[in-house]
């Protein structure tokens, strides 16, 4: 059973039920298997728009949807999260930072442990601020990292700190990257990427509500991040590669950088070249999709 989602967790094969309080789904009130028993793609990422437009993005490459097709929020009971399903492929919301996509991924791993899927990868689909990069790059993460550039995430449990890994599936991030080359659109490489705690102080900007540092301490910290290899900054990736670890799934994350952080904290882009740059990881992991499907 290596190739099942395995859960770290044996007081759930006590309960009766299993209620997923932010998906508004039950094990008592929803047949899983039958629902999402063919899911072998989740792809997830913090805009419920976003999620939605991908799997409109997805069903038209597979031949499963076209312009116009509705797809129903499988989570519509809630406004937490948006879940949206064609094929094989899962597309969910997760907000924005550590909490949120640690309450999403708690559910979406029970999700697909009780409705028995195997094989499963799972990919994070983003933007994120980049260091050393053109504006419009995409990074695929080989290692999140924390603000003192660490591979690893601290969490406190019954008030005890546990470190826990943050390495990302290496053969996946290479076929991602392959994938990029045959697509021949944009640039994109593999890096570390930086998960922060806070979009402000906790990135180095120098334009939030409070900033007690120089511009001079801000650019000495993001030069050291590029030096250890920090190839972008955003906000969820070391919570999703340690959960996905301790899982047993395949998970990488794809993230376009709206700005590079060496020469500014404000995205100026126009909406247009914004939007543009955002479908970059959805054009990329679609591809990755179709291929592994033997659609390419």
């Amino acid at each position: 059973r290596e190739n099942f989602i395995h859960l770290c967790n044996p007081h759930l094969e006590k309960m009766k039920e299993d209620i997923l309080y932010h998906f508004a789904l039950g094990t008592a009130t929803h047949d899983f298997p039958t629902l999402f028993g063919d899911v072998k793609f989740v792809c997830v990422g913090g805009s419920p728009s976003r999620m939605k437009a991908f799997i409109a993005y997805i069903a038209e490459e597979l031949g499963l949807g076209g312009p116009g097709c509705d797809y129903p929020n499988i989570c519509a009971g809630t406004d937490r999260y948006a879940m949206y399903k064609v094929g094989p492929v899962l597309s969910v919301s997760h907000g924005m930072g550590i909490p949120s996509i640690s309450i999403m991924l708690h559910e979406l791993i029970k999700l697909l442990y009780h409705a028995k899927c195997s094989d499963i990868t799972i990919i994070r689909i983003g933007t994120s601020g980049g260091i050393g990069l053109e504006p419009g790059s995409v990074v695929i993460t080989r290692q999140s990292v924390d603000a003192t550039f660490k591979p690893q995430l601290e969490q406190v449990v019954l008030g005890k700190t546990v470190i826990r890994s943050t390495n990302l599936d290496e053969q996946l991030a290479k076929e991602l990257m392959q994938c990029s080359k045959e697509i021949g659109q944009f640039n994109t490489v593999i890096g570390n990427t930086m998960c922060t705690l806070d979009f402000y102080e906790g990135q180095g900007r120098l334009d939030g509500a409070i900033c007690l540092y120089d511009e001079e301490e801000k650019l000495q910290y993001l030069k050291n991040a590029y030096e250890s290899g920090v190839r972008n900054i955003e906000m969820e990736s070391s919570v999703f590669a340690a959960m996905c670890n301790l899982s047993g799934v395949k998970a990488a994350v794809v993230c376009v950088t709206l700005l590079n952080r060496l020469e500014g904290d404000q995205i100026s882009s126009s909406h247009d070249v914004l939007v543009e740059y955002q479908q970059r990881p959805q054009k990329l992991v679609g591809y990755f999709i179709k291929k592994s499907l033997g659609k390419v």
